[in-house]
Formats: structure tokens, sequence, C-alpha cells
């Protein structure tokens, strides 16, 4: 699918027909493919490096001075399952007059958050580049409130379906990690060659603070990263304990009313009425009821004495 986009009055706005300065393949077929190659000049090793999504981000000049960069981005909405969460590849290309944007699914890459209007292509990379860092730090606050659920979830589980979901969530940072970090070194590499590639003193400047703040975001994805890793271990003890505890709860149960199932199997038979003839029938199954009671309380008293049901007191 191609999108034109035209910019005016310093956003860009999709127009249907005439001469456009932004194109826009969404999951180009063939023909847009053979479009992208040989009209537009693109390299075919560019080209399929912007669809694949294992690719690493990267910037090169083609021999006709088209800048290119294959830029990586979030995939999907941090509100999906966690196994879908992971990175894509964007790739663009800017020369001619003209800039070329190749993805694999449709995003919104110009976000509205940055006060700096666009007044050519190069201030439209830059809100690309600054859209992409904004869209993993609101992935990374979701993926932390993620976190926190599945933490309290782990917690009273038994199970380990929140336990795959918080692997699943490190994985996924992992990957982050990883896409961030080849945008950190696209970015710095973009930085030393900016005068070269056109950019302005007043877009080096904005060029400059994007740096910063793909710094800042990459420092969050390990820290995020390394909380996820480092405590997996101790939720996983967490899920093991639990089931400890509902086990230890069971084998009390059992041990309480193992000898009152005995009592009860006797006093069910025709034996406890013979031994019984000569006391009224009422009063000689009310003793029976109460010597059950005490034998299961004292049961448990004596379980509870020997730390089996002792529980850790709360500071």
């Amino acid at each position: 699918m191609l999108r034109r986009y035209n910019l005016v009055s310093g956003r860009a706005v999709e127009v249907t027909e005439g001469e456009t300065s932004i194109l826009k393949y969404i999951a180009p077929d063939s023909t847009d493919l053979h479009t992208l190659v040989h009209d537009f000049g693109i390299d075919e090793h560019n080209l399929q490096s912007a669809l694949d999504p294992d690719e690493l981000g990267r910037l090169e000049v083609e021999d006709n001075g088209t800048l290119v960069l294959i830029l990586k981005r979030p995939r999907s909405s941090p509100g999906q399952q966690q196994s879908e969460i992971g990175v894509t590849s964007v790739g663009i290309c800017l020369g001619g007059g003209r800039m070329v944007v190749i993805q694999q699914e449709d995003a919104d890459l110009l976000e509205e958050r940055m006060n700096q209007k666009m007044g050519g292509l190069h201030d439209v990379l830059l809100r690309i580049l600054y859209s992409t860092i904004n869209h993993f730090l609101s992935h990374l606050r979701a993926i932390h409130g993620l976190s926190d659920a599945l933490e309290d979830k782990i917690v009273r589980s038994m199970e380990n379906r929140y336990l795959i979901e918080m692997f699943a969530l490190e994985k996924s940072l992992v990957y982050y990690l990883n896409a961030v970090t080849s945008n950190a070194r696209l970015l710095r590499k973009l930085q030393a060659g900016a005068t070269r590639y056109g950019f302005s003193g007043e877009q080096i400047e904005v060029l400059d603070d994007i740096v910063i703040e793909n710094e800042q975001c990459l420092k969050q994805v390990e820290i995020y990263s390394n909380i996820v890793a480092g405590l997996m271990d101790a939720r996983g003890t967490i899920v093991g304990n639990n089931q400890n505890l509902l086990l230890r709860q069971l084998t009390i149960l059992n041990i309480v009313f193992l000898p009152l199932n005995v009592l009860a199997s006797i006093g069910g038979m025709s034996e406890y009425t013979m031994m019984t003839r000569g006391i009224p029938w009422p009063l000689a199954y009310t003793c029976f009821l109460v010597a059950m009671v005490l034998l299961g309380t004292l049961t448990w008293l004596a379980m509870r004495n020997l730390g089996v049901e002792r529980r850790p007191r709360r500071s």
C-alpha cells in the first residue's frame, strides 16, 4: 500500500494525487518492490533489510548520494499479548528532494509531540527519529505496568502461566535492548556526519537532543531488563513455595482427619451400639462426637507445637 504526503504549514498532510515529497510504502508487494528498485534506484539489499525484522539498525550513503537509514521500532501494541511484543525495521531513503519510507506494518511515524515544525525533509527525518524513541518509552511504561500486575498474580499463583508471561516480557526487553542499542549506533553516525548529510545548525542541535533522549531510553531499557531478569529465579521460587504451602495444608488436614475417620468407621458399625447398650444412644453418640472433636483439636495442637503449622510472625 502506498500513502503520499506533502509538507503544508510545517505538517505532513496526506494527499492522493500530484507531486509528493514523502512516499510511505506499507508491506510493499512485488509491483511496489519493482518500482522502488528500478524507478527510485533503491538498492535491493537495503530494501530487503527494511522489511526484515531481524535486521540491525544502520546508516548508509548510496552511490547517488541517497541517505539510507534502517531504523528499529517496537512492533505491536503493548496492550496485546506479551508473546506478540517485538521489534520491526523501517527503511528511510532520503535524497533527490524526496523521502521514501518502507515499513512492513502501518504505524504513525510522525507523532505531533515534537514542537518544532517541519520545514523540510530533514525535519521530517528528525520527527521520525523522535517518534521512534517516544514509542519505545511508551512501550517500556506499558511493560513496567504489566510486570507489576504479573508480580501480584505470581505471589498468589500455584501454576506456571503467569511465570511464562513474565518470561515473554523478559524476552521482549532483550529485543528492545538490542534494537535501541543499534539505533544508538545509527544516531551517533548520523550525528558525526550531520553537516555532510545536509543538516542545518538548528537541526543539528535537535539531533543532539535526540541522541541524548535515545541514550536515556537505552539506560531505561537496560534497567528494566536487568530487574526482570534478576528476579526471575525469585519469582519461580515463589510459585514453588505456594505449591509447597498448599501440599502442607492438605497434609495437615489428612493427619487431623485420619484418626477421626477410623473412629467414625467404628462408630458407624453395630459394635459401638453393642458396647454402649446400657447407655441411651443420644448420650452415647454425643459423647462419641465430643471425643472426636477433642481428638482432632489435640492432634492439631500437637502438630502446631511441633512447628508443622507454625507461621512466621509479621513485623
